[in-house]
């Protein structure tokens, strides 16, 4: 006999857990479905934002302007640093550490609040007299009950056509939070949060950062006003941002790292990522 519960929640990130806490605390049997893993195949919840997401991004960025602030405006302060050098590995380990502390802050609450939880992959199975079968695809498949369930599997890095994810030279934001070495040049294929984020990062870090944004506005979701200023900082940070772009080619090549095919409202050019 399948396990029973009031509400099921199937995704554990920002939306899931949320939701499954507070369904607990209103005193609803709860029970929380998620298939994040860690480096070691145990639970990782906190889902996009917490994993490859919000967090580490703002770890990374963190560390980055510590390194950028070293390196070219202490001394303004009259603080002089010789020798500065980057531990890229260090630095990855320390972002790495801040998401396992969210991801076991999240196994604390829901232990806390008596949130059942079930690592692996929620399906819906069946359903009959108002109830829904919920198979759970993990380390020993099983199947749980509910009344109520609750879908939050948040979303997914989507490919261009024929460009692929490999995150070595095609990156989603999971690769571009984990490349080993600081690019000589980054290319990123629209403006928005996760992007510039993750410019800003390997811009003080010592990339060359072209941002290629398709609409003819920067931020266009953004109140026009803050997006302006928003543009002006960014370039004088040092991003470079091209606008009205469309990405026509994407190749991949042994001399380059990237080869992008771009068609900036009439015009063609080739625009090309070296490591």
């Amino acid at each position: 006999m399948s396990k029973q519960f009031d509400v099921i929640v199937i995704g554990g990130g920002p939306g899931g857990y949320i939701a499954a806490i507070r369904a607990a605390q209103l005193g609803f049997n709860v029970a929380c479905i998620d298939e994040w893993k860690n480096a070691k195949g145990g639970p990782a919840l906190g889902g996009t934002c917490t994993n490859i997401g919000c967090i580490p991004s703002k770890a990374l960025l963190q560390s980055s302007e510590h390194y950028e602030q070293a390196g070219h405006h202490f001394a303004d302060h009259g603080i002089e640093v010789k020798g500065l050098s980057l531990n890229m590995a260090k630095m990855l380990g320390r972002k790495d550490t801040v998401v396992k502390q969210n991801n076991d802050g999240i196994v604390y609450l829901f232990k806390k609040n008596k949130v059942t939880f079930f690592h692996g992959r929620g399906s819906f199975a069946a359903a009959k007299d108002g109830v829904y079968e919920i198979k759970v695809a993990g380390a020993a498949d099983e199947v749980i009950s509910g009344k109520h369930i609750v879908v939050a599997t948040g979303s997914n890095a989507r490919a261009l056509p024929g460009a692929p994810f490999d995150e070595e030279n095609i990156l989603s934001n999971d690769g571009a939070l984990a490349l080993g070495a600081v690019p000589q040049k980054l290319g990123l294929i629209g403006s928005g949060v996760i992007g510039l984020e993750m410019g800003s990062v390997w811009r003080r870090l010592g990339a060359e950062v072209t941002v290629l944004e398709g609409l003819p506005i920067f931020l266009g979701a953004v109140d026009q006003q803050i997006a302006k200023e928003a543009y002006k900082a960014f370039v004088k940070q040092g991003l470079k941002i091209e606008l009205g772009v469309t990405v026509g080619e994407v190749k991949s090549g042994k001399k380059a790292c990237l080869s992008l095919m771009l068609m900036p409202k009439v015009r063609l050019k080739h625009w090309t990522l070296t490591n």
